[in-house]
This record gives C-alpha cells, sequence and structure tokens, in this order.
C-alpha cells in the first residue's frame, strides 16, 4: 500500500466515516465527500458510487465497484468485485475467507484461514438489509435480489429471488 492509499485510508477512517448519513437534515452533504474519499481509496471505482455511513471496506484496495453502486450503512465487505447499478442495504456483511477446521489434532484457531476468495457481484443486484454472505459464495448473479436477513451459501443465478437462511430460490424475476 502506497503513501496516497495509505492517506485515503486514514481520511475515511477517521473522519468521513463518522459523517452523518445522507437522509439526515443536519449531514450538509458530508455525504458527497465520503463518497469522494471512498473513490480515492478503491482499487477502482465508477461514476456516483454511494458509500453509507460507518461502512467497513477494508483499505479499499480489493474492492472495485462499478457505477451508480451503493454499500449501505455499517456494512463489511472486502475482496469484492461489484458491478453496475447494485443496491447493497444497511449492515450486510459479506465474508472473503473462513477458518481452517480440517486438522482434528490441532485446535482450529491455530490452524489459520483458509484463501481469500474473490466475491462478483454483477449488474443491478439489490442485497437487502442485514443479509450474510458467506465465503463459499463467488458469484451473485445480474438482476438477482437477495431478500433481508438471507445467509447466502452458494452462488445465486441471475434474475433470482432468494431468501432464509440458508438462502434458497424463491422464485425468478421474469418481464411480464
Amino acid at each position: 500500500m502506497n503513501f496516497k492509499n495509505k492517506f485515503w485510508g486514514v481520511l475515511y477512517y477517521l473522519v468521513a466515516r463518522h459523517f452523518p448519513s445522507a437522509t439526515m437534515f443536519y449531514s450538509f452533504g458530508t455525504n458527497k465527500i465520503r463518497n469522494y474519499v471512498v473513490k480515492k481509496m478503491l482499487k477502482k471505482c465508477g461514476k456516483n458510487p454511494h458509500i453509507g455511513r460507518k461502512a467497513l471496506i477494508g483499505s479499499g484496495l480489493n474492492i472495485e465497484m462499478g457505477d451508480d453502486s451503493s454499500i449501505g450503512e455499517n456494512c463489511r465487505v472486502n475482496n469484492v468485485v461489484i458491478g453496475n447499478g447494485v443496491m447493497m442495504a444497511e449492515d450486510v456483511l459479506i465474508f472473503a475467507n473462513n477458518h481452517k477446521f480440517d486438522n482434528l489434532k490441532e485446535s482450529m484457531v491455530a490452524q489459520g484461514f483458509s484463501e481469500l476468495r474473490t466475491l462478483y457481484i454483477e449488474d443491478d443486484v439489490w442485497i437487502g438489509a442485514r443479509s450474510i454472505i458467506l465465503a463459499s459464495v463467488n458469484k451473485i448473479g445480474k438482476g438477482s435480489i437477495i431478500a433481508a436477513g438471507a445467509v447466502v451459501t452458494k452462488d445465486v443465478e441471475d434474475y433470482s429471488i432468494v431468501g432464509g437462511n440458508p438462502a434458497k430460490v424463491i422464485k425468478y424475476r421474469t418481464d411480464n
């Protein structure tokens, strides 16, 4: 990580992350400053990003974000490629790895972590509030919807609506 990335990261975590929500009458446009700082911080960022208050995005170097996409308040994301027009509600958790647990002769805490994986969220996806996407997931398909509170354990097909724990297909989006 170079000086530029460290600078924007420090500015985000010490100041911009704590600015009021855009919906608060006293925000005075500070959300625009937060979005600008994050745009500088991310590996790649499209036009018109929206980053919610108190979102945890690591160093930003493992996150790519398309045009008109958002990361909601209090979200925790890392190692993710976000397409265009993605809406992520509040409190979404995206895990990039898991604890190793294969060796019964060694405690799990001593076995470390699995390899980091990258999650690909395709265009026009809506991820509901308090959803959890586990490290076993590689792709959230185009045009899909993840219901609020869902626990996603496997890839989500294009144009599907999933919900529950574990998340299952509820129905598919179709042209009417």
